[in-house]
């Protein structure tokens, strides 16, 4: 039995003029749970995970997060309150200082989710606390090894798993992950799936992915979104036989 939803989305709507980019999409993200959310270019994904980071505002409905034991109504929270309450997000494209290390690119995040004003006088750079948490992500995330390289030489791979070490730095239980499999080789797309595997016990997971192969090897839950809306949330195998979801998406290969 899952514990109560670390996030849950209730009728989010969010409109743009005339167009409806999410209509009334509801679900639920569980610690221990990867929840995929499925769908072709402008089904709406994108827009969702924006507005569950809190980068836009819905029009109508609620967003929710489960803090420790008490659930709060962050629906009018902004991006960084939320961060700092424990959700984090990656993009689709790279979001790295580039110029900087592997291990600063993580010390930063880890500085900006524990920030300390009152030690002025302490460089930032040198804070024990971010450092460890930065050495500690890495090692989690298979960068160890690669900790004074720049990032922006790291492989399209590597970056994508210190995109996710830079999410884990700042300490969230919940992660929104959209397409952090895009332009990735078959091997690079075994380590970040064993990666997302390994992180499920400690973390809710919610991955906006177009790779049908992987989404259907490691989620335990499938929202199928087409034209802003959800036409279908269910275990993978429901997912896979449901007739509108095969004429609106999978075709006739995974039936």
């Amino acid at each position: 039995m899952l514990d109560t939803p670390a996030l849950e989305a209730t009728q989010l709507t969010r409109r743009f003029g005339g167009l409806t980019a999410v209509g009334e999409v509801s679900l639920s993200l569980h610690v221990g749970e990867l929840h995929a959310v499925i769908g072709t270019n402008g089904a709406g994904k994108s827009t969702l995970v924006n507005l569950l980071s809190g980068e836009l505002t819905p029009d109508a409905g609620r967003v929710q997060l489960g803090l420790n034991d008490e659930t709060r109504d962050v629906t009018h929270w902004p991006q960084p309150r939320r961060a700092r309450a424990g959700l984090a997000r990656s993009y689709q494209r790279s979001t790295l200082f580039g110029e900087l290390s592997v291990l600063e690119n993580c010390r930063l995040s880890a500085q900006a989710a524990l920030q300390r004003p009152w030690q002025v006088w302490q460089p930032a750079s040198r804070c024990a606390h971010s450092l460890a948490i930065a050495h500690e992500v890495l090692h989690t995330t298979g960068l160890a090894g690669e900790a004074g390289r720049s990032a922006a030489t790291l492989s399209h791979g590597q970056k994508r798993q210190l995109e996710l070490a830079m999410c884990l730095a700042t300490r969230a239980r919940v992660l929104l992950l959209d397409e952090p499999l895009a332009g990735m080789g078959a091997e690079e797309t075994e380590r970040m799936l064993s990666l997302l595997l390994g992180l499920k016990p400690t973390h809710a997971i919610l991955l906006i992915e177009h790779d049908m192969d992987a989404v259907f090897r490691v989620a335990d839950r499938i929202t199928v979104m087409v034209n802003g809306r959800a036409i279908a949330s269910d275990l993978p195998e429901a997912i896979r036989a449901h007739p509108e979801v095969q004429r609106a998406y999978l075709g006739e290969a995974f039936a």
